[in-house]
């Protein structure tokens, strides 16, 4: 088996693809078990394990499969299907990378080099949230249970050992950043936080370190919503009186799982006539959006997307460059040892058949020594004719390459001769 990656990700697609190939955490499951359906027979890859990391910035299959070209196109086909994508499309923005390179890759990504914001934490929880739904799913093996546990080994060590992440301008601090430019202090402004998971709350505690006039936190499960108010010292609302609200607020930060838009364009006209276009400041961190896109297009609000924001943070890399030559000889480091893992896995099958046939001709002269102890044999002529049946059996196969050697090119005979010797000759002859 050999690993596979195909993704896509903020620097091969916009967001607009981005957001029709981005699977919510009660998607992957179901999708995990359609692969290995449908992409198991030799004609598609003979896929055995899946796992699906889907985040704002990237969609990225990590698959085990025998046959990695023939995987490559059933994977991608697979995705166009199923979100309804043109395959071409799709192929032009998607990358593929086999064993070696998709190791690399995670390790990269989970260390945070491969982010738009460099070194940026998040992306590692988000990992581990991936692999633990693909655990769960059936999708975890020997191959991608190795792979991801080392991914987050390296990147703790990177993480602990480089300053990768040091004085990282996260997206919640961008945003802070952008709402000053244009309101000022924010210490009369209204905030409305919607959604209420990792996102969302990293924001919000951005937020309210700036002390704004009122905090406030739409979500669909109400008590996540007071959990989260709580914390902040705001009110908590139902996502259903949204559309009677929004008027109320001038700054308005969405990240939910939807699969479709929660703040529509009327929503919007509504609420800012409602205001006297008094300017609102909308970020939509969410993959899909939140927002629908032509709400960007109305005067008096400033709609951002992660890739707006994405685009500001870039400004606040040069002080962490010293430190990503560092972080990639860790890695490269760690990709070696990968490998060599992986070449020893290669040996497995091989090991399994010797101790299998060697298992068969053992218990094929016990078998006939049994029989030849009730017949009345002597105990010790049985013993001297297992012994050497048995030693006659093992050395057939090495006896008859040696042999065969001879019709071999010179190099190839000394190398079997070489090896062959090194595994039978006698410890008094060492």
């Amino acid at each position: 088996m050999q690993l596979l990656t195909l993704g896509l990700n903020h620097q091969t697609a916009p967001l607009a693809l981005r957001e029709r190939l981005a699977f919510v955490p009660t998607e992957v499951g179901n999708t995990i078990a359609r692969l290995r359906d449908n992409l198991s027979t030799r004609d598609n890859g003979n896929l055995t394990e899946a796992l699906i990391v889907s985040t704002c910035n990237r969609t990225e299959l990590y698959c085990a499969v025998e046959e990695p070209q023939t995987a490559s196109d059933a994977l991608s086909d697979f995705l166009a299907t199923s979100k309804q994508l043109d395959a071409a499309e799709l192929r032009r923005s998607t990358y593929v990378l086999p064993q070696a390179n998709a190791v690399r890759h995670a390790f990269r990504v989970a260390s945070g080099l491969d982010s738009m914001v460099l070194g940026e934490p998040q992306i590692l929880g988000q990992m581990k949230q991936a692999e633990k739904l693909s655990r769960e799913a059936g999708g975890m093996g020997l191959l991608l249970n190795h792979l991801f546990q080392r991914t987050f080994a390296v990147a703790k060590e990177v993480r602990s050992t480089t300053e990768i992440g040091t004085q990282s301008v996260s997206m919640a601090a961008a945003a802070v950043r952008v709402a000053e430019r244009i309101f000022g202090s924010l210490a009369d402004s209204h905030v409305l936080f919607v959604g209420a998971g990792e996102m969302i709350e990293l924001c919000a505690t951005h937020f309210a370190a700036r002390h704004p006039k009122s905090i406030a936190v739409a979500n669909r499960t109400e008590e996540r919503a007071q959990s989260l108010a709580a914390k902040l010292q705001g009110k908590a609302m139902r996502l259903a009186d949204l559309t009677d609200n929004l008027t109320r607020f001038d700054i308005v930060v969405s990240c939910t799982a939807s699969s479709l838009p929660i703040i529509g364009l009327g929503m919007v006209e509504r609420a800012l006539k409602a205001r006297r276009h008094r300017p609102m400041f909308i970020v939509d961190l969410a993959v899909p959006r939140d927002v629908e896109p032509e709400v960007a297009r109305l005067d008096d609000v400033y709609v951002y997307t992660v890739d707006d924001l994405g685009k500001i943070v870039q400004s606040g890399t040069e002080t962490r460059q010293a430190a990503v030559a560092q972080a990639e000889a860790i890695i490269e480091s760690r990709v070696r040892d990968f490998e060599g893992w992986l070449k020893t896995r290669a040996a497995v099958p091989v090991i399994q058949g010797l101790r299998s046939r060697a298992d068969e001709l053992r218990a094929h002269e016990l078998e006939r020594a049994r029989k030849r102890l009730a017949a009345g044999d002597s105990p010790d002529l049985v013993l001297e004719h297992l012994a050497t049946a048995l030693t006659n059996k093992f050395l057939h196969a090495p006896v008859a390459a040696l042999h065969q050697s001879a019709a071999d090119d010179d190099a190839a005979r000394d190398r079997l001769i070489a090896t062959l010797s090194r595994f039978y000759t006698s410890p008094s002859d060492n």
